[in-house]
């Protein structure tokens, strides 16, 4: 039934219309989200490597004005460009790996999705077939 403003009373209406207004904002709000967390990730990255190359420059300017020899064995030499192989390859690991649990999850939601329709199914069936009872049972 409406009231004269023509907005429902009914609390289900009410009720499913304010949770579709929740989740439509919800869904206009993730780009916006998804953008921000990419650019912080940006802006960190940014920083980090920032760091390191001033470290390393401090450094270099350090052993050039104390006369320091500079030149390392072609050993130490192959364990920094070693380390460093290793490091892209964890962070590639590290990334396919989050791609996988994310593609995994949204499966999973989706599985979750379907059996939420079925249970609500079964129960609407069950609901029908105790209405059905206590119906014919009032009939008598």
């Amino acid at each position: 039934m409406n009231n004269p403003t023509g907005e429902s009373k009914d609390v289900f209406t009410v009720c499913k219309q304010n949770v579709e207004k929740f989740f439509t904002e919800i869904k206009k709000s993730t780009p916006r989200y998804q953008q921000s967390v990419a650019t912080l990730q940006q802006d960190y990255v940014d920083a980090w490597k920032n760091v390191i190359n001033s470290a390393i420059t401090l450094e270099q300017e350090y052993a050039k004005k104390t006369g320091l020899n500079i030149d390392v064995p072609e050993a130490t030499l192959k364990t920094i460009r070693d380390i460093t192989e290793q490091a892209i390859k964890a962070y590639e690991d590290q990334n396919k790996i989050a791609l996988e649990v994310a593609e995994e999850t949204t499966k999973a939601f989706n599985v979750f999705n379907e059996s939420a329709k079925s249970f609500a199914s079964l129960n609407r069936n069950i609901m029908e077939s105790m209405m059905s009872a206590f119906q014919q049972k009032s009939k008598t």
